[in-house]
């Protein structure tokens, strides 16, 4: 069985295999330069008060690596990429082909023969996940002083969330080609699937996985300091704007006004917002929760893949195809 299934999927997990490779070395000779920047390591320019040697560091890494981005946004499809290649062919090559008719008569149970498959290649596609996660996660680690800790660029990226993504990406992919019975038609469907709940996951739900933590502060008169968010650019802001004398909060076009009226006269604006009673005020996830969504994502996207892999033995065990 181990020899079959090799020859059926050699090709897949080759070439999944030279991807991977491929991508990490890209990425490797991309992000030496960048970590020279920071001969100390990046983690000695978390902690202000800056060095010089930091800011000008800051500022090298900010003009010219902006390309990382759009890198980094292009990779969140990678776990498809790998799960969902290996995972559509897998019943949908048998079902279009015929060849089931043959493969599912043989000595083997048809059940104990997609458990070996599932297992086999479920666990090469998580493997080549968690090798590309952890190479992503080194290249990402300059870049985590310019912000972006929960969004696609780093949380979708890196920890273990991708392996979990992969795994569902995986199942769908398996899910699909037992419902359509054709690999494209499977891939294509499990793709937008995927791409849906990712979306849906990370813009809707995940923002609400803990309660946000609200903070609100009084403006210091003549630090000049009127940032927005919190102090952290890692953290998550869902929402922000000021808090007027009568406790109303002022978001959206109401702040933008609010912080123009403030400048007004080229004066030091916290003077102008302290007078007035206005204060700051930011809802948001810290980056301290970082693991604990890792976690949470994780546990949600195994067991999508799990319900969905139990749906397809329940499919095979009742269905004569």
């Amino acid at each position: 069985m181990t020899w079959m299934m090799w020859r059926q999927h050699r090709t897949e997990a080759l070439a999944l295999a030279i991807f991977v490779g491929v991508v990490a070395m890209a990425l490797f000779i991309l992000g030496r330069p960048m970590h020279a920047l920071f001969p100390l390591g990046s983690a000695h320019c978390l902690t202000p008060p800056l060095g010089q040697a930091c800011r000008s560091a800051l500022v090298r890494l900010q003009q010219d690596y902006g390309y990382s981005t759009t890198v980094l946004i292009l990779l969140n499809f990678a776990p498809y990429a790998i799960g969902g290649f290996l995972g559509a062919p897998l019943l949908a090559r048998e079902l279009e082909a015929g060849t089931w008719q043959l493969v599912w008569t043989q000595a083997v149970p048809r059940r104990r023969w997609l458990a070996f498959k599932v297992v086999a290649l479920g666990t090469v596609s998580v493997l080549l996940a968690a090798g590309l996660s952890a190479v992503i996660g080194w290249y990402r680690r300059p870049l985590d002083l310019l912000g972006g800790g929960f969004d696609i660029t780093g949380f979708d990226l890196t920890g273990v969330a991708p392996m979990a993504y992969t795994l569902f990406a995986f199942a769908l992919g398996v899910a699909a080609g037992a419902v359509l019975r054709r690999s494209l038609p499977a891939a294509a469907g499990a793709f937008v699937v995927f791409l849906a709940m990712r979306f849906t996951v990370a813009g809707w739900i995940r923002p609400h996985f803990v309660t946000p933590v609200t903070r609100s502060e009084a403006f210091v008169p003549g630090s000049g300091d009127i940032t927005d968010g919190t102090s952290n650019a890692q953290d998550m802001i869902l929402d922000q704007g000021f808090i007027d004398a009568g406790g109303r909060h002022i978001t959206g076009l109401g702040a933008v006004i609010m912080e123009g009226k403030a400048r007004e006269g080229g004066g030091d604006p916290t003077i102008y917002l302290h007078d007035h009673g206005i204060q700051r005020w930011v809802v948001y996830q810290p980056i301290e929760r970082y693991w604990t969504f890792q976690l949470i994502e994780t546990v949600t996207f195994v067991g999508l893949a799990v319900l969905l892999l139990a749906l397809v033995f329940w499919r095979i065990r009742r269905s004569a195809f």
